[in-house]
């Protein structure tokens, strides 16, 4: 959180966010994202993606958005050490760096499979029910697509999760009318409302909201 906190309650959401720490290779992925324009999850929304891999033993994740791997490196940590994370990604030079980055981490090539293109494209190629956790942290405007998809491809007791579910504090402000807050604000309605989903927010970074698929 930047800045000095003001107020009791930014001190302790700074507390909550600095709590998470980043070694060097997350620190050099977290560089290379902001130098390419690519901002990757804050520590806290990793931290989260981490321990939710781990909750689930989680063999097979989907993510969007791969940025340049500082969240598919918080993924593949929580993740069983045979699993596979699929990334996918409009932009092949942010993916190259993704590379680079779980290189660097000690990840092989037979654990990650990255995927140049839409993914609202790519999403339907994948198999029904063939993943423990899907993690969306695309366009905005398409999240609500996000979680159909999301919700088929899940097994019974995978999680789906966003990023930026507060969308920098503007989705609690009705008064943010724009189409991006609109769109993260329509999610949480629909997250919310989704009898086949247990959902949960969680104040940390931008905000993390993720659901637990009950059934089909």
């Amino acid at each position: 959180m930047a800045g000095t906190p003001t107020s009791p309650l930014e001190a302790t959401l700074a507390y909550a966010e600095e709590f998470h720490t980043e070694d060097e290779i997350l620190r050099i992925a977290r560089q290379r994202g902001a130098e390419v324009g690519a901002p990757p999850i804050l520590p806290g929304g990793g931290a989260a993606l981490c321990f939710l891999a781990t909750a689930i033993n989680a063999r097979a994740v989907v993510e969007i958005g791969t940025g340049c791997g500082v969240s598919g490196l918080w993924l593949l940590r929580g993740m069983r050490q045979d699993g596979t994370l699929t990334s996918v990604d409009v932009e092949p030079e942010h993916q190259r760096l993704a590379r680079q980055s779980f290189a660097q981490a000690g990840f092989s090539g037979g654990r990650i499979r990255l995927i140049t293109g839409r993914a609202l494209d790519v999403l339907p190629r994948l198999s029904d029910g063939g993943y423990d956790l899907v993690f969306c942290d695309g366009a905005k405007q398409e999240y609500a697509d996000y979680l159909a998809e999301s919700v088929r491809l899940l097994r019974p007791g995978g999680i789906v999760v966003f990023d930026s579910a507060l969308w920098h504090n503007r989705v609690a402000d009705p008064a943010h009318r724009d189409p991006d807050t609109v769109a993260v604000r329509e999610l949480g309605k629909l997250v919310r409302s989704d009898e086949r989903l247990r959902p949960l927010m969680v104040p940390l970074g931008d905000g993390i909201l993720a659901a637990i698929k009950l059934t089909d």
